[in-house]
């Protein structure tokens, strides 16, 4: 197979270059060239934003080109376009963002999902996520595959989320833990992800697939429990109650990453349906080994993770939450 990724230096790309590297599979990396790509990769350079920042793919023949752009869709509408005739499938790595909120549990592929264009420029994360999946099916048609990712954690993660908690939990002492322990959460491991998505272009699947654990595949406490048993067990997992947090002023997902009480935001973020993936073929490794592997990975290049410059740390800082906990 000859791979086009568009992308392929950092988390999901980076991912899917060296799932398809380990296949055996040509593959060829087009990016800006901040960032070098996985050994055994050809890297082309090229700035979609910008003009003639596509030339670098003005000629060449690939099987499959995966794409995980989140910006404006027009930059995936022109290079869709390009890449028509000369790419036998187009897999765009999307969001279950695209999804009109609030969403109910259990909501499949077929629910409402936000406005967006092909031909507009970025706007909002979601609207420009929905404009991309337009963009490449205006394009490939019954060639597209859009898959619409979860919450998603692993190795080389430059949002900051699942590294955060290793960081905290390692430190030790007594740790805010958003409760209850049982509330379960939907994440996807980004090697789950990758492997998946190459597995589903080569069958030659096309539409939309949500793309992340099933309901009841892990908790915050066995996710925190994985932290704390991974980084020495030194951490002192305080469960505290959701209003209590919330009162205090705390904001979920982003001063306590991956954490949403229950409510619209849990249902919308962790309460998705993904029988239509798991009925063509995905399968998600356990918690504690996404867990594991990714603090081997942080400890390899020196415990700070990268951040990507369009997205907040996340954390709470430890005299908040020293505080809430009477500390």
């Amino acid at each position: 197979m000859k791979l086009l990724m568009l992308g392929g230096t950092e988390f999901v790309g980076r991912a899917i270059t060296e799932d398809a590297l380990n296949r055996g599979w040509e593959v060829t990396v087009f990016h800006r060239g901040h960032h070098a790509p996985p050994g055994g990769a050809t890297a082309v350079h090229g700035d979609r934003t910008a003009p003639g920042g596509l030339d670098a793919l003005a000629e060449g023949e690939w099987d499959l080109v995966v794409d995980t752009w989140g910006g404006a869709p027009t930059a995936v509408r022109d290079s869709a376009a390009l890449l028509r005739d000369r790419v036998g499938r187009y897999s765009y790595i999307s969001s279950r963002s695209v999804y009109a909120y609030p969403a109910p549990a259990g909501l499949d592929e077929d629910g409402p999902l936000v406005a967006g264009s092909p031909d507009a420029d970025a706007t909002t994360y979601a609207e420009d996520k929905r404009g991309a999946e337009l963009a490449a099916l205006d394009a490939f048609g019954d060639r597209a595959l859009l898959v619409r990712a979860g919450l998603i954690l692993g190795p080389y993660e430059n949002v900051g989320r699942l590294p955060w908690w290793l960081n905290r939990t390692a430190r030790g002492g007594p740790v805010l833990a958003p409760g209850p322990r049982e509330l379960p959460i939907q994440y996807i491991d980004v090697r789950d992800l990758a492997r998946w998505t190459l597995d589903a272009s080569v069958a030659g699947r096309s539409g939309a697939y949500n793309l992340v654990s099933p309901v009841g595949h892990a908790t915050m406490g066995s996710l925190l429990d994985a932290c704390a048993a991974t980084t020495g067990g030194r951490a002192d997992l305080r469960w505290t109650d959701p209003d209590r947090i919330q009162e205090a002023g705390v904001q979920p997902w982003t001063d306590l990453p991956v954490w949403a009480p229950a409510g619209e935001g849990h249902d919308f973020m962790h309460g998705g349906s993904v029988a239509k993936a798991l009925a063509a073929g995905l399968t998600c490794r356990p918690v504690e080994e996404t867990v594991t592997d990714t603090w081997a990975w942080l400890g390899e290049i020196g415990g700070t993770p990268p951040q990507r410059p369009d997205r907040p740390a996340p954390g709470i800082d430890a005299a908040r939450e020293a505080a809430l906990l009477g500390l």
